[in-house]
């Protein structure tokens, strides 16, 4: 990647630790670091990358710290941010708040963490579990005979999992979690639709155990020359961990994987297709007169009778002088919230193929001018979880939990769909 040094600022601009990896970039650049700062005038202005006079500029804020990472060579930018955000990964895990004083109680700390993390400006290990087995906080303590050796992780290949990892009961979680982004316009019009989507493990494995994943992708059963006809779905912008074996994706599409310990997401997807709304909500305003208004809102759910929606909150804006409300509902429960200037419509379930109704009316006791003010109203917002479901299709084929002790491990598979950014405007 080629990082030339890292540095850890206080918001003033002052430098608390740095670590120079290259020598081809001069320290003194954090001058011009806190210059151009100053100099935007406003923060939607700043962008977390920008270069000047040769010397490549990216930066993350975090509490009252600026990391600041800088390079002379034509870097991967995603890749200098990526590792920036490891950075801060790594330092809460060892101080467990990050901020300008964890720093300065613990430089030693620090900079062996900045040497490990990154060798001559490249990323090397940045799993903070990983680095703890050989990095501790109380290092200084211990005798020179009680070094501990690097484990494996760091002079092998897997550096993200240890050695002499054991369980009584050997234990695979993967919950395939899609979310639904869906913005409708006023005049019931959908102006954008997106799923995306994660495999989230929890993995709970003795040993060095191999996995192997197998999914109904439509790329995967073309590849293995099988009728994918209404039993595939396409993903788009797939990514995988680093624990995925990419070489073996490519050649025969099977996700092969040494697992890390405890929680992590194997992989993310998108769905850009258009997306018909689970949750369909319809809401008609009449004011009868400068004091009074009425709403009356239909929520439909669109999805399979079969399916039910759980957890289901209908965030309805209303006048922030709105008071003294009367709530009907054909199902669940409404309140009035005027510290969020809503009423909320929760129902605990919502089974598919159903249609509710709710009439609410409020008084209005401002006094306003004579001409209608038109005012900018924010739009509903919907949250749902829909268990067993998931709007793309997909489908986990298989999962193969291979160690060379021959344990026996059991995955348990769960499908979720859940309400993203779920926006429909008002007239």
């Amino acid at each position: 990647m080629g990082v030339s040094a890292v540095f850890a600022l206080d918001l003033k601009g002052k430098v608390i630790i740095a670590r120079d990896y290259r020598g081809d970039v001069a320290l003194n650049c954090t001058d011009r670091f806190t210059q151009h700062l100053a100099d935007v005038e406003s923060e939607s202005e700043l962008t977390p990358i920008w270069e000047d006079n040769g010397v490549t500029y990216a930066y993350v804020q975090h509490n009252n710290l600026y990391l600041l990472a800088v390079t002379r060579t034509n870097a991967n930018a995603m890749a200098i941010l990526t590792f920036l955000h490891k950075l801060i990964q790594v330092f809460t895990h060892y101080f467990r708040e990050l901020e300008e004083e964890s720093l300065r109680d613990n430089f030693v700390i620090c900079y062996e963490l900045l040497d490990e993390v990154m060798d001559y400006g490249n990323p090397q290990f940045t799993e903070a579990q990983i680095l703890s087995e050989f990095i501790k906080t109380d290092a200084h303590q211990m005798e020179v005979t009680n070094v501990p050796r690097p484990p494996m992780a760091v002079t092998g290949a897997v550096s993200w999992r240890s050695e002499g990892i054991k369980y009584k009961k050997n234990e695979v979680f993967l919950d395939v979690v899609e979310s639904v982004n869906l913005l409708v316009n006023s005049n019931g019009t959908v102006v954008r639709s997106e799923v995306t989507g994660a495999l989230k493990f929890r993995t709970y494995l003795s040993g060095m155990p191999e996995c192997k994943l197998g999914l109904n992708d439509r790329v995967v059963l073309e590849t293995q020359g099988r009728n994918s006809k209404g039993k595939s779905v396409d993903l788009e912008d797939i990514k995988f961990h680093q624990c995925v074996r990419l070489a073996r994706f490519e050649n025969d599409r099977t996700i092969s994987f040494i697992p890390p310990d405890g929680s992590f997401d194997l992989m993310s997807y998108r769905l850009s297709t258009q997306v018909k709304p689970l949750i369909w909500v319809e809401c008609h305003v009449e004011r009868h007169s400068k004091t009074r208004i009425e709403y009356m809102v239909k929520c439909r759910s669109q999805f399979k009778e079969r399916s039910n929606a759980a957890g289901v909150e209908i965030r309805l804006p209303v006048p922030a002088d709105a008071t003294a409300p009367q709530v009907r509902t054909s199902m669940g429960s409404a309140t009035y919230a005027p510290e969020h200037q809503a009423l909320l419509w929760k129902m605990k379930t919502l089974p598919g193929g159903k249609e509710y109704l709710l009439r609410a009316k409020f008084t209005l006791p401002t006094v306003t001018a004579a001409e209608d003010v038109v005012e900018r109203k924010p739009p509903i917002q919907v949250k749902f979880e829909i268990p067993y479901f998931t709007v793309s299709g997909i489908q986990v084929r298989f999962l193969k939990i291979i160690e060379k002790s021959g344990y026996q491990a059991l995955p348990w598979v769960r499908y979720i769909t859940v309400a993203g950014n779920y926006e429909i405007r008002m007239n």
